[in-house]
């Protein structure tokens, strides 16, 4: 169904290749597993399968791709191969544009299915599928990254194409809703649909994938089934709380850093905070643990006037966060956003931080940005276009601009999304030298390995609320 040979690409304005002399042929009914380290290629080859690369991105290819024994670019652009494959990004905001759930999943179907009824089926069958059929009057922008994730997913599959393309569908996903998803891939494949997905968490996939393609540095590096490529990975993933070194937390007696009092806040009809209670003092790590759709966003944009409560106090470094102006208190308060992509917008990663600065009036901007670049391993990438860096850069580059501007606080939302396990570390170990340098860390998270490993304090919420509250016990017995 799928073939390619020799296939290689270049991005428009850079020199090395994303993909290296890639040659694998895709069956009918298959389910592909393509994993590797962050920045090996996944993303750059699923863009190819899809045809984005041919027909919308540009940029040097040279080599074969063929879909149903055609060659990719003699197909008649997107519209002529959409009918055949939809792709879901690992960007949920890149495919999200209509004011509510029910009209994003509606929108590809109406030169599809020619009746309304047929129309309000398949919607409903898919939004039932995703669990998602309680958000359809919701606005999307107003989800979590997790449910977002899941509508992209259910637009896709109201299509109903004979191949699915999914990049990092689960990389925003807790544990009960990466299950569902895996098990509706699984449903897909039995249905006779090819599944091409990208993950770099293997968990979950045993027994359901039927090859695999290991990717590094732009080449395929192994392929085979997935018990001869990993024999020993677990079978599931670490779900929250299931067996934490936690006990009690005891507030300080010193004066907090962050004080939040009864704080409420809703979405229209949606309360996605209510009395939430929270006391952070500085220097701690603190980890805010909990399911998709649990509050975790929505209380850390608050958190430096992002949003505004609607009852409640809340107090940053003595400074009312509901009523402070947003320039105050970013000064003291960064927050890197779940999605990197949101926060870059610049032609060059050099002008991203320089932005920030400038809107502070920074002294030596040159010398932050130079100290920042070499704190997050991406100096001498100055002058690169940041939509060409790999997702674990632009997270990383993102991370600089928030450091270049030298808060106190820094807030982390979702920060290991679509990291491999050696760059969520990587992430981490940056964060805790901060955190030894006297910044207090708040991080947004559902990666309970993450918590346990690198934060101090576990706060945990579900459906808005403090739900427990916990220090992590290191070489201790409680």
């Amino acid at each position: 169904m799928i073939l390619a040979s020799s296939l290689s690409y270049t991005y428009p304005y850079t020199q090395t290749p994303a993909l290296r002399d890639i040659t694998l042929s895709i069956g009918a009914g298959e389910l592909i597993l393509i994993t590797g380290p962050t920045a090996a290629g996944k993303t750059t080859l699923c863009l190819a399968l899809a045809g984005i690369l041919h027909h919308e991105l540009g940029g040097v290819i040279t080599g074969h791709l063929s879909f149903q024994g055609k060659p990719i670019a003699e197909y008649d652009g997107m519209r002529e191969l959409n009918t055949h494959i939809s792709m879901v990004f690992d960007d949920a905001d890149a495919q999200l544009i209509f004011t509510s759930v029910e009209e994003e999943i509606a929108s590809g179907l109406e030169t599809r299915l020619s009746t309304a009824s047929e129309r309000v089926s398949r919607i409903n069958e898919v939004m039932n599928v995703c669990d998602i059929t309680h958000l359809s009057e919701r606005a999307p922008y107003a989800l979590s990254g997790g449910q977002k994730q899941r509508v992209a997913i259910a637009a896709a599959l109201a299509m109903n194409t004979g191949i699915l393309i999914l990049d990092e569908p689960t990389s925003e996903l807790d544990v009960h809703a990466t299950d569902t998803i895996i098990r509706i891939l699984k449903e897909l494949k039995n249905e006779g649909k090819t599944v091409i997905v990208v993950d770099h968490s293997l968990e979950g996939y045993r027994g359901v994938a039927d090859r695999v393609f290991e990717l590094k540095e732009g080449k395929i590096f192994r392929q085979g089934t997935f018990d001869e490529l990993f024999p020993d990975v677990q079978g599931s993933m670490k779900a929250l709380y299931d067996e934490p070194d936690l006990t009690p937390y005891l507030h300080k007696e010193t004066e907090p850093i962050i004080c939040i009092q009864d704080l409420c806040h809703t979405y229209g009809n949606v309360q996605a905070l209510c009395g939430v209670d929270m006391k952070i003092y500085p220097g701690e790590f603190v980890a805010i643990l909990g399911e998709n759709g649990s509050g975790k966003t929505t209380l850390a944009k608050h958190l430096n006037g992002l949003l505004r409560p609607d009852s409640g106090k809340i107090t940053v470094l003595s400074l009312n966060a509901a009523t402070e102006p947003i320039m105050t208190l970013v000064r003291h308060t960064g927050l890197v956003f779940q999605n990197p992509d949101t926060m870059l917008f610049a032609d060059t990663v050099e002008e991203e931080i320089r932005f920030g600065l400038d809107n502070i009036g920074a002294q030596n901007p040159e010398g932050r940005i130079s100290d920042v670049l070499s704190m997050v391993r991406l100096d001498g990438q100055e002058k690169i276009y940041p939509r060409h860096l790999s997702r674990g850069e632009r997270q990383r580059l993102a991370v600089s601009c928030i450091l270049a501007m030298e808060p106190e606080i820094i807030i982390l939302d979702e920060p290991t999304t679509g990291l491999d396990e050696e760059e969520s570390d990587r992430m981490m170990h940056l964060m805790k030298s901060l955190q030894n340098k006297g910044n207090t860390i708040i991080m947004v998270t559902h990666n309970m390995r993450i918590a346990e490993e690198y934060a101090d304090r576990i706060i945990a919420m579900d459906n808005g609320r403090v739900t427990g509250d916990y220090a992590i016990l290191r070489g201790e017995t409680s």
